[in-house]
């Protein structure tokens, strides 16, 4: 029997993703710019097997009168390297949490995770207007 066969690793539980370190800063949007950040340097843990789900991470946002410090922005998504979520869950656990501190006229998320097992995963999530 291979040694690889069988193995799990143990992973950490959504209450260890750090919200509190996310944080704002004063933002008059009276043009209805729409902010886009990005980061291919997104990884959790699949809860099945404990490998690791990469993922290339685009927020786009219209805010009303904050917009999301980026350190911050990746400390937030750091919190998450350890931690079993599926592909879908995380996507829709930034969205919720994104949507909650910036409260914005529209966000979009979407997430496209690296190729697994020959699949391809892109998650998206967007609500609110879009027109500026």
């Amino acid at each position: 029997m291979p040694k690889a066969e069988g193995k799990v690793f143990q992973a950490e539980s959504e209450d260890v993703i750090d919200t509190k370190v996310l944080e704002t800063i004063e933002f008059d949007n009276k043009d209805g710019e729409v902010i886009k950040c990005e980061t291919s340097e997104f990884s959790a843990v699949c809860p099945f097997s404990g490998l690791p789900d990469i993922g290339h991470v685009v927020i786009e946002y219209i805010p009303t009168d904050k917009i999301v410090e980026l350190k911050s922005l990746k400390y937030y998504f750091t919190s998450f390297r350890n931690v079993g979520i599926y592909q879908e869950r995380a996507t829709q656990r930034i969205f919720d949490d994104l949507f909650e501190l910036l409260n914005p006229k529209w966000m979009k998320i979407t997430v496209t995770y690296n190729t697994r097992g020959g699949i391809d995963v892109t998650t998206t999530i967007e609500k609110g207007v879009k027109n500026r």
